[in-house]
């Protein structure tokens, strides 16, 4: 079997017996494609003729290209997966990647923005939105769910309206792998998510409408600028310039906003079991990421006051 077939049937196989993210799925398809053209230039393009060297060699040749240890890491991954695949499913008799190990990335802090910044950034969201103005509507209830509730970005864009209930405070959200879970949110989360359902989702629903090229998606909570399903690129950009003004240094994106609100939970005295239902983790071990970040914090404001630090 050809690389390329056998690569697109495991992407199939990803997708819906696994049932990856669309986003996961992507990636590791792109990191196999890429393989599937390295392995053409060395005149391979079965299966049968990948070797444990051949892999070395893909993940050195990008290694010296400049790709970074964390992307490094991902085609390690993918190549892995997929070759324990092909063992599984008779195609080839020797996972030849079993032995391939994966670069050490080192784990750096997520971003999290203070509670006095962030206060002020939804001060200036809900100054703009006391406009009425439809899209500085949606930002504000949008950044107020993003960070009530922890969400991905990918979780805020695919909820639709039948996912809330604004009496119990609650929204049912699809994470990873289709695996449900009801999170709550708070009241000013409810307020900016009412005025805009009252207010700007109707104005840019007939947007939708009237627009040929785009329909109205009647279902979808959040709308965009021209009437479509808000996508993730445009919460990345409205996120991003909100936290330009911001000091901190580290990736600017939605996700921010889920690590800043896990971490001010930790803050609180939130318990880690409560916070890894919250975000929708299947291991403990990826929520205590957000212990460390506590700690740090802690570390900072004892340099910064404490006259013997």
């Amino acid at each position: 079997m050809d690389i390329v077939s056998s690569s697109e049937a495991f992407s199939e196989h990803l997708s819906a017996e696994r049932r990856l993210s669309p986003q996961t799925v992507r990636a590791y398809s792109s990191d196999l494609r890429q393989l599937a053209a390295f392995a053409e230039g060395r005149d391979v393009d079965d299966v049968a003729g990948v070797s444990l060297e051949l892999l070395r060699d893909w993940l050195w040749a990008a290694s010296e290209a400049g790709t970074s240890k964390a992307t490094l890491a991902r085609r390690t991954a993918t190549a892995k997966a997929w070759t324990a695949w092909l063992v599984r499913t008779d195609r080839v008799a020797i996972d030849v990647a079993a032995r391939l190990r994966s670069p050490k990335t080192g784990r750096t802090l997520p971003r999290v923005v203070g509670r006095g910044p962030f206060d002020e950034l939804l001060a200036g969201l809900e100054d703009r939105a006391s406009s009425g103005e439809p899209n500085a509507m949606r930002d504000l209830a949008v950044v107020e769910l993003l960070y009530a509730s922890a969400l991905r970005v990918s979780e805020l864009c695919g909820l639709d309206r039948d996912d809330l209930d604004l009496d119990r405070l609650t929204v049912r959200v699809t994470g990873k792998g289709d695996k449900e879970r009801v999170v709550p949110f708070g009241v000013p989360a409810q307020s900016a998510i009412v005025d805009y359902l009252t207010s700007a989702r109707p104005v840019l629903f007939a947007r939708g409408v009237a627009s040929e090229q785009r329909p109205a998606p009647g279902a979808a909570l959040f709308i965009g600028t021209r009437g479509g399903r808000l996508g993730p690129r445009s919460v990345y950009t409205l996120v991003a310039r909100l936290l330009d003004a911001v000091p901190g240094g580290g990736p600017a994106g939605p996700h921010a906003l889920r690590h800043t609100a896990a971490t001010h939970l930790l803050d609180g005295g939130a318990d880690l079991r409560a916070v890894q239902e919250l975000l929708g983790h299947a291991s403990l071990a990826t929520t205590q990421i957000y212990t460390h970040v506590s700690v740090e914090r802690i570390k900072e404001s004892y340099r910064n006051a404490h006259p013997r630090a």
